[in-house]
């Protein structure tokens, strides 16, 4: 059993990169220089009124991947915007961004997974638009799926070392807002509940 699948460190996960995504988004939306960047498939017409982690949260419950595709899936988008600078992380796409790069890490990680219809329904959009902006990712990333060991540990060593800097100042919003203000412009670059499921629409 690795320390991914003891539910403290992946609730703490998850925390984490909703904070960070969080500070990102923000940042680029008041970036000024953010308003010529390229509109994308992952923009949506209004910023989504789910908070990022509560959207993360949802993936988590319903999605039912291995602890291992948020890694990996944090790996994807790091790649994405490195491979894809023009398209900044906003409140507009980053929800779009976050469904689309778990499932593609699932499909990739994982023996068995849901198809795009489901994971459409757990990100509250369409499977069409599920379906294209797939293949927009897997464009976007240069069909660079695999994750070798070295990376994985990498970028989960640095995952475990900010969740473990970070905690103390989480504590308090003021320190916390300074904490991931430093970090937010390093992302990312490191080389069953069975009741019916309400669809929130992103």
């Amino acid at each position: 059993m690795s320390e991914l699948d003891c539910p403290t460190v992946m609730t703490k996960m998850i925390a984490y990169l909703s904070s960070l995504l969080e500070r990102v988004a923000e940042s680029n939306d008041l970036n000024p220089q953010f308003s010529p960047q390229k509109v994308s498939a992952f923009h949506g017409l209004t910023r989504p009124s789910i908070s990022i982690q509560s959207y993360l949260e949802r993936i988590f419950k319903y999605a039912n991947c291995s602890p291992s595709c948020y890694v990996v899936a944090y790996v994807y988008l790091d790649r994405f915007t490195q491979q894809q600078p023009a398209l900044l992380i906003n409140s507009f796409n980053v929800h779009r961004l976050l469904i689309t790069s778990v499932m593609v890490a699932a499909k990739f990680m994982d023996d068995l997974y849901y198809n795009n219809a489901y994971y459409a329904k757990v990100g509250g959009i369409s499977t069409t638009e599920m379906n294209f902006l797939e293949v927009d990712f897997l464009f976007g990333l240069g069909f660079q799926l695999n994750v070798n060991p070295t990376t994985f540990h990498t970028y989960c060593s640095y995952l475990q070392k900010e969740m473990l800097i970070l905690q103390p100042s989480l504590n308090t919003e003021e320190s916390s807002s300074s904490s991931f203000k430093s970090r937010s412009t390093k992302l990312l670059h490191y080389e069953d509940d069975q009741q019916q499921h309400e669809v929130v629409a992103v």
